[in-house]
């Protein structure tokens, strides 16, 4: 999937969330106010425009310093990328703050916590383990490894240089994967302080002159400043929760599921519609994610030969080949993403369990009622039990569900109110035999 199109896909949905909250966000503070914002969970394009949107309306109403309070597992590294530039560039300082306790600035975190004006943490936070990844959290290899490991390591020793951080510290955690507590950071310059809370950082940042990207020096004065919170809106909660590779999974499995369903029970509405908006997500969701093409491929040929069998019958052969094009695609799917470590691999095998069971379900289904005897029209009538009106020698009039038929016995003779069961229906007329 072009990302140029999943781009002014999502410039689309952001332009449509900034139009649907206008009114609903936070009253801005006469200057002299601190903004903060607060990134909780993986870096997608959805928390780049966040923070471009905090930062600039902070800078639009001449505050005082904008916060950052971030807790990160890591995520895309073209969306650090634009959250690191958009820092370096900010007209106002940046405070970037790991917390709460026991939260992580890893992989694209520790860029993004490298790049601010000042950098505090938490208690019982970390930093780093930024080596580069591929599928599973396995290393990339030969090239792609050499590639991708030089690439950020020159980066993250530009930005270290640019903050005065040590530079060869801080390849550390490309080439090696070194994690840092929050103590150690401090220790080794690579952060400024340690805060409990925002309240702590106000106090220690206050005073602290820094260098914007215009050259121009600016002392922090945070004395007496008031905090103005800048949430997400709805809309960017939402597009952040659905940039999940477990969730854009299960999103995919979910609509499946539902046009599976849709398929093989023509007319059931409810679950069509539902299959179609879990597919619009999932398709949003994976193409924010970098998902592998032939992964998705993969998995859409497997729900193909689910939905072939329960039409073909193919004794559980389609549905096995869908089963191994399942797991093989979901392996894949991320292959090409900096998430895949967040990508749960048990989900795999909960999915393909599922689908084999819900799958083996509407085969049973379909294959009973291929097998129920017809109840309807003239096939309908043949074993139903016909009552003799005039004598059948052999032939007569029987009456059949309050109506009279012409009938022939087989042999023999039958009189009125005699029980007889219906062989074979020809036209208008029926063939009977007496009970046994």
């Amino acid at each position: 999937m072009s990302k140029q199109v999943f781009r002014f896909f999502y410039i689309g949905l952001f332009l449509l969330g900034l139009a649907l909250s206008i009114g609903g966000g936070n009253a801005h503070a006469d200057g002299g106010d601190v903004h903060v914002l607060t990134v909780k969970g993986t870096i997608v394009p959805v928390v780049a425009d966040y923070i471009n949107r905090g930062l600039s309306e902070a800078e639009d109403s001449g505050s005082t310093a904008c916060i950052i309070e971030l807790d990160t597992p890591g995520g895309l590294l073209e969306s650090a990328q634009v959250i690191v530039t958009r820092i370096l560039n900010a007209r106002i300082p940046v405070v970037v703050y790991v917390a709460p306790q026991g939260a992580w600035a890893a992989s694209a975190g520790t860029f993004i916590t490298l790049s601010a004006h000042v950098t505090a943490m938490a208690p019982a936070t970390s930093i780093g383990a930024a080596h580069p990844v591929s599928a599973q959290g396995q290393n990339l290899s030969d090239v792609e490894q050499q590639k991708a490991t030089e690439y950020t390591s020159a980066w993250i020793k530009s930005i270290a240089e640019k903050r005065g951080r040590d530079p060869l510290l801080m390849e550390g955690t490309v080439r090696e994967s070194k994690s840092y507590t929050a103590s150690e950071a401090v220790d080794l310059k690579l952060v400024d302080f340690t805060a409990d809370d925002i309240q702590g950082v106000l106090k220690q940042v206050n005073g602290r002159q820094v260098t914007l990207a215009d050259g121009r020096q600016v002392t922090i004065n945070t004395s007496g400043a008031s905090l103005t919170y800048d949430d997400m809106t709805g809309l960017e909660k939402f597009l952040l929760m659905i940039s999940n590779p477990n969730l854009a999974y299960m999103l995919l499995s979910l609509a499946s599921i539902g046009l599976i369903t849709e398929i093989s029970n023509p007319g059931l509405i409810f679950p069509g519609v539902v299959g179609g908006l879990c597919l619009f997500l999932a398709f949003y969701s994976l193409g924010v994610l970098n998902a592998y093409w032939a992964g998705v491929l993969l998995i859409i040929l497997a729900f193909g030969l689910f939905t072939t069998e329960i039409f073909v019958h193919a004794y559980g052969i389609l549905t096995s080949g869908g089963i191994i094009c399942l797991i093989f695609g979901s392996l894949i799917l991320f292959s090409g993403s900096e998430v895949s470590m967040e990508f749960n691999t048990g989900l795999i095998a909960v999915v393909a369990i599922v689908m084999a069971i819900f799958v083996g379900l509407l085969v049973w289904a379909a294959i009973r009622g291929q097998m129920r005897k017809v109840a309807t029209g003239h096939e309908g009538m043949i074993g139903q039990t016909a009552i003799v009106k005039t004598p059948l020698t052999p032939k007569g009039m029987v009456l059949v569900e309050g109506e009279l038929w012409t009938a022939e016995l087989d042999s023999g003779t039958a009189t009125p109110g005699e029980e007889l069961v219906i062989q074979k229906v020809d036209n208008l007329k029926l063939y009977v035999t007496k009970k046994k």
